[in-house]
């Protein structure tokens, strides 16, 4: 059974900076497609950010150039590096990745292993 487990949320101030790492159980999930997703209380999720098994990124439209995805296959963890961040970005950030080799922009569904989340809350 695939394991993913994140790390690296906290408090900071708005404009502050937080690095979230993702860590698989099993080599073979850093070759399929991974993201973070996040969800505020009351909101549905939302994907912030993918990589593609080519290495492709995307980026939701509010992360505007803030955020940056990255993924170290031989440590087998996803990275999501958060700076400026504001107090809206508030939320649990999940990691996602699919089972299989995946490219392109893909659903939620599409993602099948899951991390148990890790909070993010940005507050003065």
């Amino acid at each position: 059974q695939v394991h993913m487990a994140e790390s690296g949320g906290g408090s900071v101030q708005p404009g502050g900076s937080l690095r979230l790492s993702c860590t698989a159980s099993t080599s073979s999930v850093s070759r399929g497609s991974m993201a973070w997703f996040r969800q505020a209380p009351g909101k549905e999720p939302e994907e912030v950010a993918a990589i593609d098994s080519a290495g492709s990124t995307n980026y939701a439209d509010f992360v505007e150039g803030r955020f940056t995805i990255s993924k170290d296959s031989a440590k087998n963890t996803l990275y999501l590096q958060m700076n400026s961040l504001k107090p809206e970005d508030s939320a649990i950030y999940y990691c996602a990745a699919t089972r299989n080799l995946a490219y392109g922009r893909l659903t939620r569904g599409e993602y099948i292993y899951w991390g148990q989340g890790t909070q993010v809350t940005v507050s003065s």
